[in-house]
């Protein structure tokens, strides 16, 4: 095989090409691609890392904010409440108010209902008197023809009405 025969006098030079290759390779990706790759990859890191830190300070701000807006609802709330308390307070002596005052409207009216009452009863039993008195005298007088005058008619009356 004439490959294998030209092996020792071509070794030496493949040799030197190959390291002086590999060498070149070495030095054109090592030193020249890689410490721009390196660069890129910390620049990345370096903003992943910033973007983290801000999204960290973030979330702090976004749960101070919640904080305190939640006191605040609680206060809102609290004072809401306070003000439905009041208004339902107010509404209640309000209410109790109109109701004294129609209640005591309605007890003029029935006292003054009671009395229009009393003066027609009373009205009454002086015509229910009278008239009993009249005819007292008119059933006297035609019963035993003896004239009654009408105070003596009017005593009998009352006599018999009382008891």
């Amino acid at each position: 095989m004439p490959q294998l025969t030209q092996l020792p006098e071509i070794f030496w030079s493949q040799l030197f090409w190959l390291a002086l290759v590999f060498g070149i390779i070495f030095f054109a990706v090592g030193r020249g691609m890689v410490p721009k790759i390196q660069g890129t990859v910390d620049l990345r890191e370096r903003r992943i890392a910033a973007d983290l830190e801000a999204a960290q300070a973030a979330r702090v701000a976004a749960d101070e904010t919640e904080a305190a807006w939640r006191a605040r609802m609680d206060v809102a709330r609290a004072e809401a409440a306070k003000l439905s308390n009041e208004a339902k307070q107010a509404s209640s002596r309000e209410t109790e108010a109109k109701v004294s005052a129609a209640v005591e409207k309605l007890n003029l009216k029935v006292d003054a209902s009671q009395q229009k009452i009393r003066d027609a009863v009373q009205s009454a039993r002086a015509e229910i008197e009278n008239v009993a008195v009249e005819l007292t005298q008119d059933l006297v007088t035609r019963l035993t023809g003896i004239k009654v005058d009408a105070k003596d008619a009017s005593h009998a009356v009352k006599a018999e009405m009382n008891v």
